[in-house]
């Protein structure tokens, strides 16, 4: 029986979860396929409609439509709930339950690394969709503090509230007003798209040393100007690809409740750069 997974968004041409999923599959004579599907905005409901229609079997879900797509939820697993947004989902005859998989793709890299979380100072850049789950994460590791640098600062608060809310010290900041503190901080993220069009890292770096944990969240390119700068320090750098893999990873395994072979996965990823 042929099953089919699917990823779900607009735009959704430059997607590697094809790539990386389909090379599983192979690798394991699973008689599954992946596709991407474009929902352009505001056509979500009849999107959903076609892909129960075709009996899909889960899919992953990306921007615009990780908030909304909560609406169409049967149920929900219990970081989705926290996060407000879904990225992962099942389809059991009829039946969709949501996950998201942001929180812990983003710890999956510190794990490997075996880098601490716990009471780090955090400078978080960003209060967009990813920033809610990060901000998640980094409450359920235990760090000391955040501060979230948005270039809106109401967006920056409404975040702040949220950290406040499930137990995380936190303030908010205009992302101009970062200044010269980042070496203040242990780790510091990158949540913004900024870098995807390969501008300059939005604040300065002066001051953070080996020591210092930098994370960008954006995977393509993989070196960004703020990977690039970090990397110049000698600053423990994180890539975005790694959290798009302990995505990867953690999608196939509740699909189909097997591990998944993490190398195949991650050499299908890269060789997509």
């Amino acid at each position: 029986m042929d099953k089919t997974f699917a990823i779900i968004g607009d735009p959704i041409d430059h997607s590697l979860s094809p790539n990386i999923h389909s090379a599983v599959f192979r690798e394991l004579n699973l008689d599954c396929s992946y596709i991407a599907y474009k929902i352009p905005k505001g056509e979500l409901e009849d999107g959903i409609e076609g892909l129960k229609k075709i009996n899909i079997y889960g899919f992953n879900v990306t921007i615009p439509h990780k908030v909304e797509m909560m609406k169409y939820l049967d149920k929900t697993d219990e970081s989705c709930s926290l996060i407000g947004a879904v990225n992962t989902v099942t389809n059991e005859n009829g039946i969709l339950k949501g996950y998201n998989t942001d929180m812990d793709g983003f710890l999956e890299p510190f794990k490997k690394k075996k880098l601490n979380i716990v009471n780090t100072k955090v400078l978080l850049l960003g209060a967009g969709g990813a920033a809610r789950a990060i901000v998640a994460g980094f409450t359920k590791e235990k760090a000391k503090s955040i501060t979230i640098a948005n270039r809106t600062l109401e967006n920056a608060e409404n975040l702040s509230e949220f950290a406040k809310k499930i137990g995380l010290s936190s303030n908010a900041i205009k992302i101009e007003d970062v200044n010269d503190t980042a070496k203040d901080y242990d780790i510091i993220v990158n949540a913004t798209s900024i870098g995807l069009k390969n501008e300059p890292c939005p604040i300065s770096l002066e001051g953070i040393n080996e020591k210092t944990i930098i994370f960008d969240i954006v995977y393509m390119p993989m070196n960004t100007d703020f990977i690039k700068k970090a990397k110049e320090k000698k600053a423990i750098v994180i890539f975005g690809y790694e959290m798009l893999l302990a995505q990867a990873v953690r999608s196939f395994e509740i699909w189909h409740n097997m591990e998944a072979p993490y190398n195949t996965m991650k050499k299908t990823l890269l060789g997509g750069f």
